[in-house]
């Protein structure tokens, strides 16, 4: 069964929880883009049935890590059913950034559109400065509502060959 296995990078979008009362089965949803095409983005649900890795996903995980799981495809018998991933390893690629800072009261967030990572800090002059993923620099957008328009015009330059 073993040869059956896939492996799939992603990041984790929200929490972690147990699956069930005594922590030792896990679940969360992995956010899966094999492109940078937002349209081909997936949400796959997981579960983690080994006590040791449930706990380690319930405890040690946290929303933006980006992971890469190893296990089986489950697929839906019926209509009702979801497909999952029985996840047999886990391992963190990377741990997403610590934005807490309690003696700062730092109210920034940063937010994943797609390929695209935002910095949303209230303190700042309303600016937000947008990379991708993979750290390439996007630009400024002057204020949260023009951040379509800087993406856009973003991946008009990539289309035509420039940085």
């Amino acid at each position: 069964m073993a040869d059956n296995a896939i492996a799939l990078d992603g990041f984790l979008d929200e929490e972690t929880v147990p699956g069930d009362l005594h922590g030792t089965t896990a679940r969360f949803r992995l956010i899966v883009s094999p492109t940078d095409e937002r349209t081909d983005e997936m949400i796959l649900p997981c579960s983690v049935t080994d006590s040791e890795l449930a706990h380690a996903v319930i405890h040690d995980l946290v929303p933006g890590d980006t992971l890469r799981v190893t296990g089986h495809l489950r697929l839906p018998r019926t209509p009702d059913e979801p497909m999952w991933l029985a996840v047999t390893t886990l391992t963190v690629l990377e741990t997403a950034p610590d934005l807490s800072d309690p003696a700062a009261g730092s109210t920034a967030v940063l937010e994943r559109y797609g390929p695209y990572v935002c910095w949303f800090d209230d303190e700042d002059s309303g600016e937000v400065p947008v990379w991708t993923e993979t750290g390439a620099w996007v630009g400024t957008a002057g204020d949260p509502s023009a951040l379509s328009e800087l993406i856009e015009a973003f991946e008009q330059r990539q289309a035509a060959g420039g940085e």
